[in-house]
C-alpha cells in the first residue's frame, strides 16, 4: 500500500473544543448532531464600525463575510474577509481592518489553517496595541485564546483569557467578563486542573444567574452548561442548561430553547436516561424556526433509536429529516447533516429487518457522491474528506475493498492536507481494518500504526474532544490498540513484541486519561525494565490483553527477550468467566465453583509460564491487567493445589507508571493517619478502625485524624505542611468507572477521584516529601462494574503516591483491621518490601480458620512500586 504522506511532529489540530470564542452574540448555533463539528457554539458578534460608514462597499463586505460564515461557505468566507482587510487597510481604517482580521482567523481555524489563523489574529492585535477600545481588543483576545488551545497551548490561552477578562472589567462589560472566566475552566480543565476549573464555573454560575434576562444570557448559560458537560460533571450541566432554558422560555427566543433542549438531550443520553433524551429531541426539532436546527436533533433522536432498537419509530422519522436535508442550502453543517443521516443509514439498513425498500447501500452511496460534490463546490476540504471517508465505509460494509481503499485514502490525503488529525487517525484506523480483510498484513500494520500514533499525539486532548467521542471511547477508542497488538501478535517477532507492550501501556495511560479527563502524568515515568534490573527482588511482568478472539499475554523475565502466548477465547466468553470468578468471591457461594473458575483463569495466565517462573527464581509478580481482570485478585488464582500468593509476591501496574521506584529500607516511615469509626452520611460504623489506628501508630510515627477531625479542610492542611511519607485512610470509599463516583469518605462530606488527586497533587507542589504509600482501608469497586478498578488504578496514579494499597470488596471490619496490623508490622520488621510485606499480612490470615476464605485476604491489591 502507498503511504500518502508524512506527518509533521508538532500536530495541529482541533477536537471539537467547547470554546466560548466571545459570549456577546445575538444567535446561537446549536451543537451538531454529528462527531465533525469544530466549535460548538456560535457566529462572532457584529462588528463594531468606529466612526461614519464612508466606506459603504467595505461595510457590505463585513455583511457578507457574516453570511457566508453563518451559512457555511468557508471558503468564500476567507476570501471575504481577505478583501475586507485589504480595503479598511487601504482607507487607512485600522479598527476595522483588525476586525476583519479577527474574523479572517476565525475562518482560518475554521478549515484547520492554523499558521494563517495565528497569522491573522496577531495582525489584528498588532494594530489593536496600544491604545485600542478595551472591549474591540478582548474580543480579539479572546479568539486568539481559542486558537492557542486549539494549538495545545491551554497555558498560553488561560494567560490570554485572563487579559481579556480584565479588559472587559475596564469596559464594564460583565457578559464578556463571565465569558472569559468561563474560557479559563476550559484552559485549567486542559491543564489538568480540574478542581481550580470547578470553582471558577462555580463563581460565574451565581454571577450570571444575577444578570437581568437577554439573549446574551441564555447563551451565557448554554456556553456554560456545555462547559460544564466537557468536565464530565453531567448533572451540574443538566442544571444550568434547565436556567438556561428556562431564560430563553421567558424571553420566546425559540432558537435558543431549541439549542437548551438539544443539550439537554444530549445530556440525557450520557445520562443513559434514554426516554428523557427522545423527549428533549422532539421538543427541540418541534420549536426550531429552521430546516437545519430541525434535522439537527432529529438526526441525534434517529441515532438513539437505532441504538435502542426501536426499528419503526427510526423509519417514520426518516421522511421527516429527508424533507428537511432537501431544504438545507449549500454549508458545511448541511453537509454534515448529510453524512450523519448517511451514517445513520448505514446502521439501519445493518440492523433493521423492516428498513424502507428505498433506503440501501446504493442510494446512499449515491446521496453521499452527491454530497461530495457540494463539498467540492464550496472548497471544504475538511467536510470533503468526511463525505469521503464515510463513503469509503460504505464500501467496506459492502465488501468492496479496493474500492473501499481508495477512497479511504483520499479522505486521509484530505485531511492531512489540512492537518486535520482528529480525522486523518480514523481514516488511518479505516484503512488498517480494510488491509486487514483483504490479507495485506503489512499495510495493516502500517496504517493502524499510523493511527496509533496519531491518537498518542492527541491523547492529552482526550479530555477536551467532542462529548460523543468521550463517553463511546471503548467504541471509538480501545479498538484502535487492540487492533494493533492483535496485528504485532500474530507475528510475534521481538520487534513486534515491543511494539506490543508498548501499545498495551499506552491503552492503560489512554483509559485512565479518558476516566479523569485529563493528564494522569506530568512527570517522566520510570522504564519498567530498569525497575525490574536493579530489583533485588527478582520480578517478572505479565501483561494479558483481552483481544475479541484471544486472551494473549506478553511475558517479561528478567535479562530474557519478550515471549506471548495466548488462549483461544472470543472476548464475551472471558469476561463472563471473569464475572463469575468475582461473583464466587462471597463466602456464601460454592467453594467448588470458585475453585474451578481460579483454577482456569490460573490456566490462562500463568499455567503456560510456570516452570519458567521458577527456573528464574521468580519471586514477585507484576501484573499489567486489561479490562475486567482488573476486577479479581490474582492473589487467588489456584494452580490446584495451592494459591499465588502462596508462591509469589504479587503487584499492579498500569505499566511505565513507576516513579523513581525505592525500597523503603533505608527510609524513616512516619504516616499522616486518618480513619472513621462512627457511622456517616448513610454508611455503617467501622468499630475495629480505631484499633487499626492505634496500632499503627505504635508501629510509626503518626499524626492522627479521627472521625470530627477527619475532615477535607485537615487534610488539606497536612498535606501541605505536615512531613511524613505514608498516607492510611481508613474509612468507606468506592471506585468506580465514573470519577465522580469514585469518592473516600470523610467526617462531613466525600471527596471523589479528581479532589483527592489535586489535594495529593497540591502536596507535590508544596512539599519535597513524596508519599511512598497510600492506604485505602475499607474502599472497594462499585459492584456490577465492569470498569470500576479504572477508578482504583487512576486514583493509584494520578495521587503521585509511589505505590498505593486498596481493596476490591467492602470485606470484614475485623479482619480489614488485622490485615493492615500485619502489614505495618512485617514493613517495619522485614526488609521493607511493600509487595512481600502484604503477602505475608495476607498469609497471616490465610492461616487463620475463620478467615481462609479468599473473601477476607483476597481483595487488598498494591498498585504501583512494589519495592
Amino acid at each position: 500500500m502507498k503511504r500518502l504522506r508524512r506527518r509533521s511532529k508538532k500536530q495541529l489540530f482541533f477536537w471539537g473544543l467547547v470554546l466560548v470564542t466571545c459570549l456577546v452574540v445575538t444567535t446561537v448555533r446549536p451543537v451538531a448532531a454529528q462527531d465533525y463539528s469544530n466549535r460548538f457554539l456560535t457566529s462572532p458578534p457584529t462588528p463594531l464600525l468606529q466612526g461614519e460608514r464612508r466606506q459603504i462597499d467595505n461595510y457590505n463586505l463585513f455583511s457578507q463575510g457574516k453570511i457566508n460564515e453563518e451559512s457555511g461557505h468557508l471558503a468564500d468566507t476567507i476570501k471575504t474577509w481577505q478583501e475586507a482587510v485589504q480595503n479598511y487597510q487601504k482607507v487607512g481604517d485600522r479598527i476595522n481592518q483588525a476586525l476583519a482580521l479577527h474574523y479572517l482567523s476565525l475562518a482560518y481555524q475554521d478549515v484547520g489553517q492554523w499558521q494563517q489563523a495565528e497569522v491573522a489574529i496577531n495582525q489584528s492585535l498588532d494594530l489593536l496595541q496600544p491604545q485600542a477600545n478595551p472591549a474591540i481588543l478582548a474580543r480579539v483576545l479572546n479568539t486568539k485564546g481559542s486558537l492557542q488551545l486549539a494549538m495545545g497551548q491551554p497555558q498560553a490561552a488561560l494567560a490570554t483569557w485572563k487579559q481579556a477578562e480584565n479588559l472587559y472589567a475596564q469596559a464594564d462589560d460583565q457578559m464578556g467578563v463571565l465569558g472569559s472566566k468561563i474560557n479559563q475552566a476550559q484552559a485549567w480543565q486542559s491543564l489538568g486542573m480540574v478542581q481550580r476549573s470547578r470553582q471558577l464555573l462555580e463563581s460565574v454560575q451565581p454571577q450570571l444567574n444575577t444578570q437581568p434576562d437577554s439573549i446574551m444570557k441564555a447563551t451565557g448559560l448554554l456556553s456554560l452548561g456545555r462547559v460544564w458537560e466537557a468536565i464530565g460533571d453531567l448533572s451540574a450541566a443538566q442544571t444550568i442548561l434547565q436556567e438556561s432554558l428556562a431564560v430563553a422560555q421567558r424571553l420566546n427566543s425559540a432558537p435558543n430553547i431549541s439549542a437548551a433542549l438539544l443539550s439537554l438531550g444530549n445530556i440525557n443520553r450520557n445520562l443513559a436516561e434514554m426516554p428523557g433524551a427522545l423527549a428533549y429531541y422532539k421538543q427541540a426539532a418541534a420549536i426550531a424556526t429552521t430546516p437545519l436546527s430541525q434535522v439537527q436533533p432529529q438526526l441525534n433522536q434517529l441515532k438513539l433509536l437505532i441504538h435502542l432498537e426501536k426499528f419503526t419509530d427510526a423509519q417514520e422519522l426518516v421522511p421527516q429529516i429527508q424533507a428537511n436535508l432537501s431544504q438545507l442550502s449549500p454549508s458545511r453543517e448541511a453537509i454534515y447533516a448529510q453524512v450523519n443521516y448517511a451514517e445513520r443509514l448505514i446502521e439501519l439498513v445493518e440492523t433493521a429487518d423492516l428498513h424502507p425498500q428505498e433506503i440501501n447501500y446504493q442510494t446512499i452511496a449515491q446521496q453521499l457522491a452527491k454530497t461530495r460534490q457540494v463539498a467540492k463546490k464550496l472548497n471544504d476540504k475538511r467536510a470533503e474528506s468526511i463525505t469521503v471517508g464515510i463513503l469509503g465505509k460504505l464500501y467496506d460494509k459492502t465488501k468492496q475493498w479496493s474500492q473501499a481503499q481508495r477512497l479511504t485514502e483520499q479522505a486521509l490525503f484530505l485531511s492531512e492536507g489540512i492537518n486535520a488529525a482528529d480525522l486523518s487517525y480514523q481514516w488511518d484506523w479505516q484503512l488498517a481494518q480494510i488491509m486487514t480483510k483483504m490479507g495485506d498484513k503489512q499495510s495493516a500494520i502500517a496504517a493502524n500504526k499510523q493511527a496509533f500514533d496519531t491518537v498518542q499525539s492527541l491523547r492529552g486532548d482526550l479530555v477536551a474532544m467532542n462529548a460523543d467521542v468521550r463517553f463511546s471511547f471503548q467504541e471509538k477508542i480501545e479498538p484502535i490498540y487492540r487492533h494493533f497488538v492483535s496485528l504485532l501478535l500474530d507475528s510475534p517477532s521481538p520487534e513486534h513484541l515491543q511494539q506490543a507492550r508498548t501499545v498495551i501501556e499506552s491503552l492503560q495511560l489512554a483509559e485512565l486519561e479518558n476516566f479523569f479527563r485529563t493528564a494522569c502524568l506530568e512527570t517522566q515515568p520510570e522504564q519498567l525494565d530498569t525497575v525490574i534490573e536493579r530489583s533485588e527482588a527478582r520480578a517478572a511482568v505479565i501483561y494479558p490483553i483481552i483481544l475479541p478472539n484471544r486472551l494473549a499475554v506478553i511475558l517479561s523475565l528478567p535479562g530474557q527477550p519478550l515471549q506471548s502466548y495466548h488462549t483461544n477465547l472470543s472476548s464475551p466468553e472471558i469476561e463472563a468467566t471473569i464475572s463469575r470468578l468475582r461473583q464466587s468471591m462471597s463466602p456464601a457461594l460454592s467453594n467448588k465453583e470458585r475453585l474451578k473458575l481460579s483454577q482456569t483463569v490460573y490456566d490462562w495466565l500463568i499455567r503456560p509460564i510456570d516452570n519458567q517462573l521458577t527456573s528464574n527464581q521468580i519471586k514477585t509478580l507484576v501484573f499489567v491487567l486489561d479490562g475486567v481482570l482488573r476486577n479479581i485478585p490474582m492473589t487467588a488464582l489456584h494452580d490446584g493445589n495451592q494459591y499465588l500468593i502462596e508462591k509469589y509476591s504479587v503487584a499492579l501496574t498500569p505499566g511505565l507508571q513507576l516513579l523513581e521506584p525505592r525500597s523503603l529500607r533505608q527510609v524513616s516511615l512516619s504516616s499522616l493517619t486518618a480513619g472513621l469509626t462512627e457511622a456517616r452520611q448513610g454508611f455503617v460504623a467501622l468499630p475495629a478502625v480505631e484499633q487499626e489506628i492505634k496500632q499503627i501508630s505504635n508501629d510509626l510515627p503518626s499524626k492522627i485524624l479521627l472521625n470530627g477531625a477527619f475532615t477535607r479542610a485537615t487534610i488539606e492542611n497536612d498535606l501541605k505542611y505536615r512531613s511524613f511519607n505514608i498516607l492510611h485512610l481508613a474509612t468507606h470509599g468506592q471506585f468506580s468507572s465514573q470519577p465522580e463516583d469514585t469518592f473516600i469518605l470523610t467526617w462531613n462530606e466525600r471527596l471523589n477521584a479528581n479532589t483527592l488527586s489535586e489535594l495529593l497533587k497540591t502536596r507535590e507542589q508544596s512539599n519535597s516529601e513524596p508519599i511512598e504509600l497510600l492506604v485505602l482501608s475499607a474502599c472497594q469497586t462499585a459492584t456490577g462494574d465492569k470498569r470500576a478498578a479504572l477508578g482504583l488504578a487512576g486514583l493509584a496514579v494520578r495521587s503521585g503516591a509511589r505505590s498505593t494499597i486498596a481493596t476490591l470488596w467492602s470485606v470484614n471490619d475485623q479482619s480489614t483491621a488485622d490485615t493492615m496490623i500485619e502489614f505495618y508490622h512485617h514493613l517495619r520488621q522485614g526488609d521493607g518490601n511493600r509487595a512481600e510485606a502484604l503477602r505475608q499480612a495476607q498469609l497471616s490470615l490465610l492461616k487463620q480458620k475463620a478467615y481462609q476464605h479468599p473473601y477476607y485476604w483476597a481483595p487488598f491489591i498494591l498498585v504501583g512500586n512494589w519495592l
